[in-house]
Formats: structure tokens, C-alpha cells, sequence
């Protein structure tokens, strides 16, 4: 099931939040911007799609091409009925070309239930792994780390979560390009049993395949945006609420520092003097520089972005697929897994 025919990536171009032109002008970027590119397959209606491609000058171009969808799942739709109801949909049918071995990956800005649920279903999991993971790149002290399971699966089991360090570290390597990564657990104190049963179980394990993954043990919510670890593990419910916490308290923020600057003149002019630091910062925590998270643990590839994505940041996405693609992500998954398994089922 690893060997693809194509290495193409395929775009679900009808799911996102701001439609089709923006993924079209998204891809025109990628043709400009990423290297190696791979050929990329735009999925949803050629009525819609081809004059767009016309538009931007890349209705002719070698490695762009149109695969019909004539459906589309909309943040509204409940993700088994979209599956059963709607058949044509661009994402199901972005999907279908990854299981068929015509696309190496599928890149999808819509409904993140029906792209999970669909993912698992019509790929399965890789051997070895029970259940997938989403993994997503976030800010810390001097750098970016890798947080997983950030929603997938949020009723997991210990070995679920040595699966999400593996999963996670191989991620690491790959998108933050560390050799090595730190890799924490999260739970409620840094003290050997405190926390819930199955942080006390996944510890334990974790601990017996230290040397495989760089594992550092326990970690706290404080120390998450500290520089000691570069993969925080937890359980999808955990990561969930974490992600969506860190997103909101974003955005508090932001607000209260735009009303604070425009309060009055000498405050303007503040800002003014100090923009390189505020845009230094912005770009820290711009959550467009990895701008998808990929579903781990699958038979092919399968990359999330934001639904409200800007073209900047859908591609780079694109760019992150392409190199899970260049680099076959799964086949080193697939051989780590298989030595963490065989340590954790094995053992005395």
C-alpha cells in the first residue's frame, strides 16, 4: 500500500473557507515559491477551476491538472453522512486518488471531521498503528514545536500515545529538521505517578523504548513553551483543548495590544519606533509558516489546513506536503513503529 504510482499531491480546491480562488492563487504560489515541486492534481469542479487556472496563467501548465468533483462538504455537514450522501465530493474524491496511487497526498482546507473520518476509513491505518494522529506545529521560547495528538483521538490508550511520540518525532525530524528531538509527555506534575493511569502507563512504556525516540519524561503546561522538549505528547482530547486555548488566547492578545497602540498619539508613534520588534514577533507566531497539519499514522498522506487558510498559508502547506512526499515520511514511520511494538509487546 506504500508503493504509489504518482507523487502527485492532490488539493481538495473546493473546501475552504475562502473558495476556490484562493487555493488556485495558493498553487500559483507553490509553482513560484517551493522547490522540487511536486505535480499537483486540483480537485472539485472544472467549471469553477478552469477559468481560474486560466486567470493566474496556469491552465497550461505541465504539472497542474483538473480532476472532476461535483460536490462539497461544507463545515456544516456531519462528516459519516457527508460520506454517505455525498459521494462526489472534492475531498472524498482528493481521497480516493491517494488510496488508488494516483496522488502520494491529499491537501484539504475543509470540514476536519469528515477529512479525518474519511482519511481513516478509506486508507486504514499503517500496520502497526491503532489509531492516527494529528500532529501541528506551535510556537515556543527561540523556535516551534511539534504538539500531538491535537484532536484525532481523544479517548486514547498508553500505546496510542507511544505511537503519537514516534509519530510525532519522526514528524519533528522531517519539519523542524531536528536530529534528535526531545520528546514529553504531558500531565499535571513532573513527579513518577502523578497524573492519570494512562499518563502513568504511556510513562512507563515510554520509558522502554528511550534510545529509540529521545524520550525526556514528564512535562507540565508551564514548561510547554520552554525550549526542553520539541514533541508534546498527549491524548487527542488533551491536545485539543490545548490548541484551541492557545489559538483564542492569540487573539485576546492581539486584540488588547491593537486597542492599547491606537488608545492615543504617543502610543502610535511607539509602535511606529518599535515595528521591527512587533513584526519579529508576528512572524513567531504566524500560524501561517506551517500551515497543515498532517494526519499521521495512515496508509497515504493526509495534510489539514485551516479552513479560513490565505493563500500564504495554503502554500505552505503545499510545501510541507511536498516534503512529506520527497522525503516518504510513512516508510520511516513504518520501520520505527515496528521497533517501538516489538519493544512494548514484547517486554517482560
Amino acid at each position: 500500500m506504500l508503493e504509489q504510482k504518482s507523487s502527485c499531491i492532490a488539493i481538495d480546491a473546493m473546501g475552504s473557507d475562502k473558495g476556490p480562488a484562493e487555493m488556485v492563487a495558493a498553487t500559483k504560489l507553490a509553482v513560484e515559491k517551493v522547490a522540487n515541486l511536486r505535480p499537483i492534481i486540483l480537485v472539485g469542479d472544472e467549471a469553477v477551476l478552469k477559468p481560474l487556472l486560466e486567470k493566474e496563467g496556469l491552465s497550461s501548465h505541465p504539472d497542474i491538472s483538473v480532476f472532476h468533483a461535483s460536490e462539497v462538504i461544507t463545515m456544516d455537514d456531519k462528516p459519516l453522512v457527508a460520506l454517505k450522501n455525498k459521494k462526489d465530493a472534492s475531498m472524498l474524491r482528493a481521497i480516493e486518488l491517494v488510496k488508488n496511487g494516483d496522488a502520494s497526498c491529499v491537501l484539504s482546507c475543509g470540514n476536519t471531521g469528515s477529512l479525518m473520518a474519511a482519511g481513516t476509513i478509506k486508507l486504514r491505518t499503517l500496520d502497526g498503528v491503532d489509531r492516527p494522529a494529528l500532529a501541528t506545529v506551535m510556537p515556543r521560547k527561540r523556535g516551534h514545536f511539534v504538539l500531538i495528538d491535537a484532536g484525532a483521538n481523544p479517548t486514547a490508550k498508553a500505546e496510542h500515545l507511544v505511537h503519537n511520540a514516534v509519530l510525532g518525532s519522526d514528524y519533528c525530524r522531517l519539519v523542524l529538521g531536528i536530529e534528535k528531538p526531545k520528546v514529553g509527555l504531558m500531565t499535571i506534575g513532573t513527579e513518577e505517578g502523578k497524573g492519570t493511569d494512562l499518563v502513568n502507563q504511556a510513562h512507563t512504556l515510554l520509558k522502554k523504548i528511550d534510545g529509540q525516540i529521545h524520550y525526556e519524561g514528564l512535562i507540565e503546561g508551564f514548561q510547554t513553551f520552554e525550549e526542553g522538549v520539541d514533541v508534546v505528547v498527549c491524548d487527542g482530547f488533551t491536545g485539543n483543548i490545548l490548541l484551541k486555548a492557545c489559538e483564542s488566547l492569540f487573539m485576546l492578545l492581539k486584540g488588547f495590544v491593537t486597542e492599547e497602540i491606537q488608545a492615543n498619539t504617543m502610543r502610535k508613534v511607539g509602535y511606529l519606533l518599535s515595528k521591527g520588534a512587533f513584526d519579529a514577533i508576528k512572524t513567531q507566531l504566524n500560524p501561517e509558516r506551517y500551515g497543515g497539519a498532517p494526519l499521521l499514522g495512515l496508509k497515504g498522506n493526509v495534510l489539514k489546513a485551516h479552513g479560513s487558510s490565505n493563500r500564504e498559508a495554503v502554500m505552505n502547506a503545499i510545501r510541507i506536503a511536498n516534503e512529506i512526499v520527497s522525503n516518504d515520511l510513512n516508510r520511516h514511520i513504518l520501520e520505527d513503529i515496528e521497533k517501538a511494538n516489538n519493544i512494548i509487546y514484547n517486554a517482560d
